[in-house]
């Protein structure tokens, strides 16, 4: 049951007006030091979760854990007017070259603590137990786009994929659009 608060449209109300949309045209970046194209399994997992609910993947890189190459590919990203999304996966950890996360926060306009709160709750609760407090996650706003960046497992990448992004990606991006 939705709820309508002072008048104004439902969450319900957003997301079936957001779902009338076209799909979102998304970027996905993988940072690895260790992960081939041939095995980046979670960036062709996100690239086949996006596909397949109606989005389109207009590229899809594979970086090294070093902050210039990905914060110019972010950048790169948020410039460009084809696209809506940017995701990155990988480079999440306390490890000294998980920088991802330090990275992208600086580029956002506004964060959305709600994703990373929500990503280690149900991390916790369905994957990995009291190990989810080690867990990074992020997504905000940059340029008009919806920026997430999320852990590199494959685990991860679906929990996160299916869970919250991909239910929320349209109704998100109408948000940022109105």
């Amino acid at each position: 049951m939705s709820v309508d608060h002072g008048g104004s449209p439902s969450t319900a109300a957003h997301r079936a007006e957001a779902a009338q949309r076209d799909g979102a045209r998304c970027v996905v970046l993988t940072v690895s030091d260790s992960r081939t194209v041939a095995t980046d399994e979670s960036g062709a997992l996100i690239e086949r979760l996006l596909v397949d609910a109606g989005h389109a993947v207009v590229s899809r890189q594979l970086l090294a854990n070093d902050d210039a190459p990905l914060r110019e590919a972010v950048e790169d990203a948020l410039a460009r007017d084809d696209v809506d999304v940017v995701l990155c996966t990988g480079g999440t950890g306390l490890g000294a070259r998980d920088r991802t996360i330090d990275v992208v926060r600086p580029l956002l306009a506004r964060e959305l603590p709600g994703f990373g709160e929500l990503f280690r709750m149900l991390s916790f609760q369905e994957q990995i137990g009291a190990a989810a407090m080690l867990s990074r996650a992020l997504a905000g706003a940059a340029c008009g786009k919806f920026v997430a960046v999320m852990p590199g497992s494959r685990a991860a990448v679906e929990l996160a994929m299916t869970r919250l992004i991909v239910p929320e990606l349209q109704h998100a991006i109408r948000e940022l659009r109105r």
